[in-house]
């Protein structure tokens, strides 16, 4: 017997699916896996941040599925566009990010869920669904560290000396450890490379490193093996 879905209709027969993703072999791949089912449409397909945000009002889509590593602005500025411009359009992350370092950010910034990009097809349309019924989709271990934190009153990953750092701090601190230079850095988050060795004099400080090569090895080390 063909199992009916409990998402509740609205009046299009499909839902709208924009995918935003800087390697175009995940959005084919993606959109192929999407067209498979009846109740799913991929609307639009981007690389960046700012291409989503100009096709959005044309396109109107029910969901947007972002990676955080994109073209130009990072992820989680789209994330907090969204939440300022589109309210009502939820955002799942699909992303390599480490999700005990990520998960919690990005619900933080507005997401609606966060999924590794490490999962099955068949996952990410659990979390397709679950997101739209009005749901909320992490991974149980995060779902349950979140419960946990909660009942301690502690702030979100409060074991991980990298919890102290802020949002923008810590997409410095991934972009030290990719090779990235202050140069880089800032043209790439829409900085002056001023700021960007402001950001990187905080993280220092909030880490406890005494200097650019600790904190260049530190965030190296993070970037091959963030567990």
């Amino acid at each position: 017997m063909e199992k009916t879905s409990t998402i509740e209709r609205s009046s299009k027969s499909l839902y709208r699916i924009l995918l935003v993703d800087d390697h175009p072999i995940v959005r084919e791949g993606l959109e192929a896996r999407l067209a498979q089912d009846p109740e799913l449409e991929v609307c639009g397909s981007v690389s960046d941040a700012h291409q989503a945000m100009e096709i959005i009002p044309r396109v109107r889509p029910d969901l947007v599925i972002a990676d955080l590593s994109l073209g130009g602005r990072p992820g989680l500025d789209l994330i907090k566009d969204m939440e300022r411009l589109h309210p009502n359009i939820p955002v799942l992350v699909l992303s390599l990010h480490d999700e005990k370092m990520w998960a919690e950010r990005v619900l933080r910034a507005g997401a609606k869920g966060f999924i590794s990009k490490g999962q099955g097809t068949q996952n990410i349309i659990d979390a397709i669904r679950r997101i739209l019924e009005g749901g909320v989709w992490v991974s149980e271990q995060i779902s349950a560290r979140m419960i946990e934190n909660r009942k301690r009153s502690a702030s979100p990953a409060a074991d991980s000396p990298l919890a102290r750092l802020s949002d923008r701090e810590l997409e410095v601190f991934q972009m030290l450890g990719q090779g990235q230079t202050v140069r880089d850095i800032a043209t790439r988050l829409g900085l002056s490379p001023k700021t960007v060795e402001v950001h990187r004099e905080h993280i220092k400080a909030k880490l406890g490193l005494k200097s650019s090569s600790e904190l260049l090895r530190y965030a190296v080390t993070f970037v091959l093996d963030p567990q």
